[in-house]
């Protein structure tokens, strides 16, 4: 280390105050972090571009510094689903500083990254206070059961009114209408199951109708309409 010329002719004044850094809640207990592998949590996050054209959301499960589990959803920019497949290569592995100090492709990754280094850090994750924190693999736990990210699209016009698209729960292929024309349920297909009785062996109508259900009032609606074409 190199020292001014000023700095050396100076005396050495003792330094008194000796605290230690404010603890965080990391999985179950308080810690003085001081180094990278102090930081355990698990915690989501999200991010926009600079154009905020699109947007992620970042879940990373972070034990001893290291990112262990990471799952990344984009929405809004079909560019941002590649550099997405990119980013899950590159998180996992990385201690969160160098996670923070690497190109994760997009801009909305990047801010999702910046965004969680500042919870995990400062304990505001998720498993702050559970014991041991959240097994790898939670993170699957966001998209539940055929693995989907839960996605909500709705479109609206002064003119012609809403229109439900896609719900948690799939695909909107039906719109219940009552005398007034008001919106009292919809119809909905789970392309996540779908798929799954396709995989496993069913025609694609079979798997159709067996992954269709429906939500709100449909029995007592006046007309079910098709909210992409009606």
């Amino acid at each position: 280390m190199i020292y001014s010329r000023e700095v050396e002719l100076m005396c050495p004044v003792a330094k008194g105050a000796k605290h230690e850094p404010a603890p965080i809640p990391e999985e179950g207990k308080w810690v003085h972090s001081k180094k990278i592998e102090d930081i355990s949590g698990f915690t989501h996050g999200v991010g926009w571009c600079a154009p905020q054209q699109g947007a992620c959301k970042l879940t990373l499960n972070v034990k001893n510094g290291v990112i262990e589990e990471a799952l990344v959803e984009t929405i809004g920019c079909s560019g941002m689903t590649h550099s997405a497949a990119m980013a899950a290569e590159i998180l996992q592995g990385k201690t969160i500083l160098e996670a923070l100090n690497t190109d994760l492709v997009c801009d909305a990754i990047n801010t999702a990254m910046r965004e969680l280094f500042l919870q995990i850090v400062y304990g505001r994750t998720q498993s702050a206070f559970s014991d041991d924190g959240l097994a790898v693999g939670a993170g699957l736990e966001d998209l539940g059961k055929g693995l989907r990210s839960q996605v909500g699209t709705m479109y609206g016009t002064r003119a012609k009114g809403v229109r439900y698209l896609e719900m948690a729960e799939g695909y909107v292929t039906g719109l219940a209408l009552d005398e007034n024309d008001e919106v009292i349920g919809y119809q909905f297909v789970s392309l996540g199951k779908m798929t799954d009785f396709i995989k496993n062996g069913d025609d694609p109508n079979t798997a159709w109708e067996k992954a269709k259900g429906q939500y709100g009032r449909v029995a007592d609606a006046v007309k079910i309409i098709d909210p992409r074409k009606e």
